[in-house]
């Protein structure tokens, strides 16, 4: 079934002001590439994301979905709206909470900041400019009017992906102001806050987290062992390796190290000493999940997966392993993503591209 034309009315929803019975989740996915890093507008883009998307992962066993979206998809840039976009945000949120779907908004891309930006060619503006920043704040405001109407229980705002600060004061500075903003008109609304350099678990310790505030949820991204969950990813560094990789144990053999060109070798030589498990998995996270439970707040993986092409042994045993950290340290997730090149549904197709690592994700298959 295709999302009607009209806006959906909100199904329970109460206003911000209201005390909320809480933002609960457990597993999801994102809904990747079509309200954000996407080209794609008008039929297309409206048949994107469908009423039995939803229905789909209800059945799966998600209890919820991340819905990156990017600037220039909702604003041209005059700044004026543009409205098919804001009509697919609202008629998503209301698909997700007849499926009893929460759903978490996240500001993936803005003109002043791009978590790519560096390797692309670009700049960001946002943290040295205080125009820039004030362009942010306006922009929730906007989203503001638009969803103060949905239910705290059932949406959350995640008010920027992936920060890349050069200080991670500057970062910490723009959560303050954008914070303040939001809790102005939404004293309840559950917002997803996370850590500078493309939210790694390895600047958690720095990260500056809004005092006297409950209804925050901490956020970090993972895709650790790169080479196993990136392996061949034409936009890498290891693009040009095609040498066997393990996991669990030491991802590259000295065999292998040695039979590398000269040339791939130094992207390679950090997987040939230390061996990759659930152990190290926990070690690597253990910053993040130490502050979540210093200020007793939600931890919440935003973004982990393995790239399609992977061999599936291998990403399954990754995935067994993340998702038995997340459950032992009670760490709610996404996995990037639900249908695009880490996903694990095939929307042209209309057919799952992986039955098993859904069903596993979906907590189906316990294997």
């Amino acid at each position: 079934m295709l999302l009607a034309a009209s806006v959906i009315s909100s199904c329970g929803t109460n206003t911000a002001q209201e005390k909320s019975e809480g933002f609960k989740i457990k597993r999801g996915t994102n809904l990747s590439h079509w309200l954000s890093q996407s080209t794609v507008r008008g039929e297309e883009r409206k048949n994107h994301i469908q009423e039995d998307d939803f229905a789909r992962l209800d059945s799966l066993g998600f209890d919820h979905v991340r819905i990156p979206i990017d600037e220039e998809q909702f604003w041209d840039e005059q700044g004026n709206k543009l409205p098919e976009a804001w009509s697919l945000l609202k008629n998503a949120l209301n698909l997700a909470r007849k499926y009893n779907i929460r759903a978490i908004v996240d500001l993936h891309i803005i003109r002043a900041h791009y978590f790519n930006a560096a390797n692309e060619g670009g700049k960001n503006t946002l943290f040295t400019d205080e125009k820039a920043q004030e362009g942010l704040i306006n922009l929730w405001g906007q989203l503001q009017d638009s969803l103060i109407n949905f239910s705290t229980d059932w949406v959350a705002y995640e008010f920027m992906n992936e920060p890349v600060a050069e200080e991670h004061e500057q970062w910490n500075n723009v959560i303050a102001k954008v914070h303040k903003a939001i809790r102005k008109r939404e004293p309840n609304r559950t917002l997803v806050i996370g850590s500078n350099r493309w939210q790694g678990v390895e600047t958690f310790k720095y990260l500056k987290v809004p005092e006297n505030d409950k209804n925050i949820i901490l956020s970090f991204h993972y895709y650790n062992p790169m080479i196993v969950t990136h392996y061949g990813a034409w936009w890498t560094n290891l693009k040009d390796f095609h040498g066997k990789v393990t996991y669990p144990g030491i991802p590259v053999s000295k065999e292998t190290y040695e039979a590398t060109p000269d040339s791939i070798k130094p992207f390679i030589e950090q997987y040939t000493t230390e061996e990759w498990n659930k152990e190290k998995i926990y070690s690597q996270m253990k910053d993040a999940i130490d502050v979540a439970k210093k200020y007793g707040l939600q931890l919440f993986c935003g973004e982990w997966g393995v790239y399609c092409p992977v061999e599936r042994d291998l990403a399954y045993a990754w995935t067994k392993d993340m998702l038995q950290v997340f459950d032992e340290f009670n760490v709610a997730w996404t996995t990037w993503c639900y249908d695009a090149d880490f996903g694990f549904w095939d929307q042209e197709k209309h057919c799952f591209k992986d039955k098993p690592l859904a069903e596993m994700l979906g907590g189906k298959n316990k294997k």
